[in-house]
């Protein structure tokens, strides 16, 4: 078993009570949103969208476990989009420990996962293997861990919001990855997936970040 470093994050919008406090307020109701940044990048790179987004909900950026390229990754790969699943579940593994011990399920509050690129192959995982524990998730410019572990079969996401964005012209995932991600999103996977593909690149576009603002209020209303 790999053993990773304590999570790194940094925080953004609603602040927390302070649990250790007597005169503190119960503990918030207050959605959690998750910010997942790409390979070789860290918190501070993703951090910045919570700018853009609504009012509202915690936004928390985690810095990936593993150090890559002067920055860091979610998973060892076998290409890109293509996680080992031994390493995937090792890191998911991992953020659980650290989500249980942030947002405990007692606690009520709704997570969301937004993940861009190798961070949203990641939040694909962790929604993947675990539906229920999530609120929604957003596939920003990335795709599903497919045979990476992880269940991907009809139906899987029955009922779950997913926000899914995609350039046209995006050369860094493999197009065929793109394409199964934007498919089984779409229909197989039963979620409530609401779709946004513009002309661009890899990377998130105004429009795509409005959209995405537009879902995120009704997920964490």
């Amino acid at each position: 078993m790999t053993t990773f470093p304590d999570p790194v994050v940094v925080r953004r919008g609603a602040p927390d009570a302070d649990p250790s406090d007597p005169v503190a307020p119960a503990a918030p109701t207050t959605p959690v949103v998750v910010l997942l940044h790409g390979r070789g990048a860290d918190e501070s790179s993703i951090i910045a969208l919570a700018a853009h987004l609504p009012p509202g909900p915690s936004y928390v950026a985690v810095r990936a476990p593993i150090a890559e390229g002067g920055g860091y990754a979610w998973f060892a790969n076998r290409g890109i989009g293509r996680p080992v699943a031994a390493s995937l579940a090792e890191t998911m593994a991992w953020f659980r420990s650290w989500l249980d011990a942030e947002v405990p399920v007692t606690s009520g509050r709704p997570v969301v996962l937004v993940g861009f690129s190798g961070g949203a192959a990641f939040a694909g995982g962790l929604l993947l293997a675990e539906p229920e524990r999530f609120a929604g998730a957003a596939i920003l410019h990335g795709t599903l861990p497919f045979d990476a572990g992880v269940p991907v079969t009809p139906d899987r996401l029955a009922g779950v919001p997913v926000f899914v964005a995609q350039g046209e012209a995006d050369t860094v995932i493999p197009r065929e990855l793109l394409d199964a991600t934007w498919n089984y999103l779409a229909a197989d996977a039963g979620a409530v997936t609401t779709p946004w593909r513009d002309a661009g690149g890899h990377g998130v576009s105004a429009g795509a970040v409005a959209a995405l603002g537009t879902w995120l209020e009704a997920v964490t209303a």
